[in-house]
C-alpha cells in the first residue's frame, strides 16, 4: 500500500495563501514524492521522463520543478491516462464545447486532496456559514442522478458550505437524453422570489448565463431586485461557447451590484479544469491568487522555456495532489501573465496570474502529440 507523507500535509495545510506556513521544501518533496509513484504506477511516464533527460534517480535531487515536462490539458481530450489507482476510481468530464471533452479519473484520496483545498479557502474566506441557510442559482447543467460533468459536479459540492434552503439551476433538462437548455425567466423569477424571502443567496456556475439573465431584466424593464447582504457570486467555467458575449469582468460585477445588490467585493471568480482541480479563486481585488497547494508557471509558446513575471505565455502548473492520474505537471491551452504578491495589494501573499483568453492550438497540440507519442501505447 502506498503512503504519501509529503503531498497528504501539503494538501492538509488549512492556510491556503501562506507559504511560511509550510515546511521549507515540502511541496517539492511532495512533488518527488508523487513523481516517484507515478513511475511505477502510470504506464509509459518513465518513457515521458526519459524523453526528456530525467530518470527517477533525478527525480530524487530536483531542484527544479520547471523542468518536469508537463503533459498538455488537451492531451486529455485524446486519451484517458490513469495510474494503477486510477483505473476503478471515478470518472469526470470537461464540457466538450469545443467538440472534444476531457475524461480525467479521480479516486478517493485526489478527490478528497482536493476538496480539502476548497473547504481551506471556503474557510479563509470566511464563507463557511453552517448556521446561515441559503440558496442557491447553480448556472450549471441539472442532474439526473449522479453527474459526471466536472463543472456540475462543483457546483453541486459547493453546496455543501452553507444549508440549502432551495436549489434553482439555470440549464435545465429538456428530458432528451442529456439535452439541456438555458431557461432565463426561470432564472429571473428565482431571482425575485429569493429576494423576497430574505435568505442570502450563492450564485454558482458560468457567468454567460447571469449575463443574459441580467440583460433580458433590463429589456423586460424588470425591476432591480436587492439580495440578502451576505450573498455571494462565484464563478467558475468560463464563457464557454458565448465567449463573443463575453464583457470585462468589472464591467460583469458592476452590473451585479446594481441590478442584484451584491457588494463588489462578494463577486469572484474561479479558475479550474477537470484536468486540473486545484481551486483557484479570485481575491477582494480581483486576482486569481495560486494557493500553497500548487505553483504556476508561464512559458513561451514557441520554446516552452519559463517566462518570468510580467510576460505573458502558456499557463502550467505543478500540483502534487493527484494519484489516480500523472496530472500533476499540466499546461493548460489558456495565455497568462503570472505576478508576485506584491503587485496585488491584498493578504494573499502568494502568486496571481491574470487570463488573457485561449492560446492559438499549434504550441499545445504539438506538444500533444508528443505526449501520445510516448504515452499513447500504454
Amino acid at each position: 500500500m502506498n503512503t504519501f507523507p509529503h503531498t497528504d500535509a501539503l494538501c492538509a495545510s488549512t492556510q491556503p495563501y501562506c507559504l511560511q506556513a509550510l515546511p521549507q521544501g515540502l511541496f517539492e518533496r511532495a512533488m518527488a514524492e508523487i513523481t516517484g509513484f507515478h513511475c511505477q504506477h502510470s504506464p509509459g511516464y518513465q518513457a515521458w521522463l526519459a524523453a526528456h533527460g530525467l530518470d527517477a534517480q533525478t527525480l530524487l535531487t530536483l531542484d527544479d520543478w520547471s523542468r518536469l515536462p508537463p503533459i498538455p490539458a488537451d492531451y486529455f481530450k485524446q486519451r484517458l491516462l490513469v495510474s494503477s489507482s486510477g483505473v476503478e476510481a471515478m470518472e469526470l468530464t470537461s464540457s466538450g464545447t469545443s467538440g472534444q471533452f476531457s475524461r480525467m479519473r479521480y479516486d478517493t484520496r485526489s478527490l478528497a486532496a482536493a476538496q480539502g483545498m476548497v473547504s481551506a479557502i471556503f474557510q479563509h474566506y470566511r464563507w463557511e456559514t453552517p448556521q446561515t441557510p441559503c440558496n442557491y442559482l447553480l448556472l450549471s447543467y441539472e442532474p439526473l442522478g449522479r453527474t459526471s460533468l466536472g463543472s456540475a459536479f462543483t457546483d453541486q459540492f459547493l453546496c455543501r458550505y452553507a444549508p440549502a434552503n432551495r436549489v434553482v439551476y439555470g440549464l435545465r433538462r429538456t428530458g432528451q437524453a442529456d439535452a439541456h437548455e438555458f431557461d432565463c425567466f426561470g432564472v429571473i423569477r428565482a431571482l425575485q422570489e429569493f429576494a423576497e424571502e430574505g435568505l442570502p443567496v450563492r450564485i454558482f456556475g458560468f457567468p454567460a448565463f447571469l449575463w443574459q439573465a441580467l440583460q433580458r431584466m433590463r429589456d423586460t424593464g424588470v425591476t432591480d431586485v436587492q439580495l440578502a447582504p451576505q450573498s455571494l457570486v462565484l464563478f467558475g467555467g468560463g464563457w464557454k461557447n458565448r465567449s463573443h458575449e463575453q464583457i470585462p469582468k468589472p464591467d460583469l460585477y458592476a452590473r451585479i451590484h446594481q441590478q442584484l445588490g451584491i457588494a463588489l467585493d462578494r463577486c469572484r471568480d474561479g479558475y479550474g479544469a477537470v484536468e486540473h482541480a486545484v481551486p483557484y479563486i479570485e481575491c477582494e481585488h480581483h486576482h486569481l491568487h495560486v494557493p500553497v497547494y500548487a505553483r504556476a508557471l508561464v512559458r513561451r509558446p514557441s520554446d516552452f522555456t519559463v517566462q518570468p513575471y510580467g510576460q505573458p505565455g502558456l499557463l502550467q502548473f505543478l500540483s502534487p495532489y493527484i494519484t489516480s492520474s500523472p496530472a500533476h505537471a499540466v499546461v493548460m491551452s489558456d495565455l497568462a501573465t503570472l505576478h508576485p504578491a506584491a503587485d496585488c495589494g491584498c493578504a494573499q501573499a502568494t502568486d496571481w496570474f491574470e487570463l488573457h483568453g485561449r492560446a492559438g492550438t499549434s504550441a499545445s497540440r504539438s506538444c500533444a502529440l508528443a505526449a501520445a507519442e510516448l504515452l499513447g501505447s500504454h
